[in-house]
This record gives C-alpha cells, structure tokens and sequence, in this order.
C-alpha cells in the first residue's frame, strides 16, 4: 500500500473522531443553552468526554482479541465506526424531540465508539506505517482529527442554522459513513502473522511496558511528553480571557481563534509531517518546538499593552500554525518508540500522558493569573516552554525504539 494510501485512510478514520468531540466541545454548550439548561449542567456536560481520559482502561482489550478472518483493527473499527453512525442518525429523532437525557446519552455513546475506536485506529497506524512514513501519516492523524472537530463544532453548526439542530446530526452521520465505506475496502495485511495464532497474553502487555520503561532514556522520553506543551496550555488558557478584558468581541475572537487559528493549525500539521519526513524525527520535533516560542513570546509581548486586532490575528495564526507542527512531530516520535506487539496499547498510554501533561496548566492558570497577572502568567510559560527544550540533548542520543519479545 502507497504512502498516499495509508494517509487518506489515517485521516478519513481520524476525521470521523473528531466530529463526536468537535460537536460537544463548540455546539453542544450552545445547544444545551438554547434549550434553557442551567450553565452548572452545561459544565458537567464535559464528562461526556470521559471516554477519551480512560481509554488507556481497556486498550489491552484492543490488542488481545480479534477475528483473524477480519483483521486484526478492522475487526474493532468497523463495529465500531457503524455504531457510532447508527448512533449520530437516532440522534436526528431525538434532537426532534427535544429529550436532552437521551441525547446526552447519544454523545456519551458517540465518544465512548470515538475513543474506543482510537485504540484500534493508532493501532492501525503503528502496523501499516514504515519508519519513514511517520511524518505524513501523523500529519494525517492530527489534519483528520482537527478537520472532523471543525466541521462537527462549526461548519455543520452553520449550516444547521437555517434547517435545525437535527440536520447537524444527519450531516454528521452523512460524514461518518466514508470511513466505513474506506475501512470495509481496506485489505488489512498483519505484519506479525504469528499473533493471528498466538495473540499477546495480558502478562505480555506489563513485560513490554517494563521494557519500555527500562529503555535508555525513557524517563527522559516520558518527561518531554508530559510537559512540552504545558506552558503553551497555560498561556492559550488565558489568552481568550486577556483579549475579552482588552475590549475584543467574542464574535472576533471566535472568527480569529475557531476558524484563522483552525486553518493555521491544520497547515502546521501537514508542515511538521513534512519536517518530520525530511530530517530525523528527534531534530524535527526539537525544531518545532524551538519555533513554538516565538508566538509565545509574541503573546507575553501583548500583554505589555492594549494590542490592535492585526497584532493579536498574527500572533494567533502563528502560535496555531507552530503548535499544530510541534503536534505532529510528538505524535510521530510517539510513534517510532511503540512496541508494535501491543501497538494499540502502548500508544494510547502516551497519549494518555501526553493529554494529562497539559492538564495542570490549563486548570492553574487562572488561578495564577489572577494572582501575578496576565504577563507573569505568560512569562511562566514561555519559561517552561524554553526549559523543556532542554531535553533535546538527552533525548537525541537515544532515538530507537525499545525492543520487541515477540
């Protein structure tokens, strides 16, 4: 299978994930607020996305067992990828109705399918990807998922002005139905054909992860995956708060941030694969993530003064296009340390830690904003966003991936 192949199939798989998570976290606030519902349900509406934080849970379960005449990810993804369509097209009845329990049960399933179905998705792509098409295909993995958060969280929430909430569900179901069609044509060929007999026991996935954490340098591999974007969480926490207080519109800020930023952030993407194709994957994440500083500073520059509309628009597309760079460039790191006998598994662990490593900025930075303000809150950043580049020196002294007992 051709490298275009696999891309177009990485990202018509991921773009379908990103629709369920794009809808609740841009639409499904406004939904619930149209209906009338109280902004304390709203809040806690985000635990329909718990699914994505415990996934880890039962990934094992993902690698342990398949259907050899299937495949063994298309065994997972195409139930699962029918079900998550079956589930977007009731919800077309039950937004009719206006039962808000059913249809939060209906986004719960939807992310539960999505997140599920995330396992055996990276699962794929450790499998069918060669060393040397990690570039492109984790820009493909980062691309599909942005693009399904925007057409799920705002594109189809446009269109559905006119005709009603219940044509984003059906535009949504619509969208869900090419991954399948893509996934059931897909011939899955098994790289390690003795798994079809002899699949990994559940003492294999705890000597394997025991390996990966005996490998040279791995705590200085977990590390950078825990905090390399923790100052740009921080400060991008913030940043809408800052520029409300600074006299802009939330209309503005959605159409710089949502859409401008959006776009940016997908053309980093596909940029940080092309790095990442081109120069080793180590060098090129240490590169994006030295570039990630400059619109980091540029919004610690901002907080200085009351910035203008240009100046607050070139700082956002360029922190939007950096960090979708600096994105793909981990994912593709990621990628080329799994122990591909538990693929599914031990990259769904790394991103586990990847998303909890973000979690303190984001929930602290309020709290230290309001305590050293605006710019010492964004001057922190920037300094742990400068100290985590030194890892690069540790890290690209040990670049392979760890050992595999298959």
């Amino acid at each position: 299978m051709k490298t275009s192949g696999k891309t177009a199939l990485l990202f018509t798989l991921y773009l379908s994930q990103g629709l369920p998570f794009g809808f609740q976290a841009t639409a499904l606030p406004v939904l619930l607020r149209d209906k009338g519902i109280s902004l304390t349900t709203i809040g806690f509406a985000g635990a329909l996305a718990l699914p994505w934080f415990f996934k880890p849970l039962w990934a094992p379960l993902i690698d342990r067992f398949w259907s050899a005449r299937i495949g063994r990810r298309r065994s997972w993804i195409i139930p699962l990828q029918t079900m998550m369509v079956l589930t977007m097209f009731s919800s077309v009845f039950i937004a009719t109705s206006g039962s808000i329990p059913l249809l939060l049960l209906c986004i719960f399933l939807m992310n539960l399918c999505a997140a599920t179905q995330d396992i055996a998705v990276d699962g794929l792509a450790v499998d069918i990807l060669q060393r040397d098409e990690l570039g492109p295909g984790n820009a493909a993995q980062v691309a599909g998922y942005k693009a399904g958060m925007v057409l799920g969280g705002g594109i189809l929430v446009w269109l559905s002005a006119r005709s009603g909430w219940e044509s984003l569900f059906l535009g949504m179901a619509a969208l869900a139905v090419l991954p399948l069609i893509v996934i059931l044509c897909h011939r899955e060929v098994e790289p390690y054909g003795r798994f079809v007999s002899k699949p990994p026991k559940f003492s294999d996935f705890i000597s394997a992860m025991r390996n990966a954490l005996q490998s040279p340098k791995a705590g200085y591999f977990l590390l950078f995956i825990a905090t390399y974007k923790i100052g740009e969480s921080m400060i991008d926490m913030m940043f809408k708060p800052f520029l409300v207080d600074n006299g802009f519109t939330v209309q503005q800020i959605g159409l710089w941030v949502g859409t401008w930023g959006m776009a940016s952030s997908l053309i980093g993407s596909v940029a940080g694969g092309w790095l990442a194709a081109r120069i080793s994957i180590v060098r090129a994440l240490f590169l994006a993530a030295s570039l990630r500083l400059i619109p980091l500073i540029g919004e610690l520059w901002l907080s200085t003064f009351v910035p203008t509309a240009a100046q607050v628009v070139s700082v956002t597309v360029a922190e939007h296009f950096f960090g979708g760079m600096l994105t793909t460039a981990l994912f593709a790191f990621m990628m080329s340390r799994v122990d591909k006998k538990i693929g599914a598994t031990h990259y769904t662990v790394l991103a586990a830690i990847e998303v909890f490593g973000k979690f303190p900025g984001t929930v602290f930075s309020g709290c230290l904003a309001e305590n050293i303000g605006y710019t010492g809150l964004f001057s922190f950043g920037v300094v742990l966003s400068l100290l985590v580049l030194l890892l690069y020196f540790p890290l690209r002294e040990s670049t392979s991936p760890p050992k595999m007992n298959i």
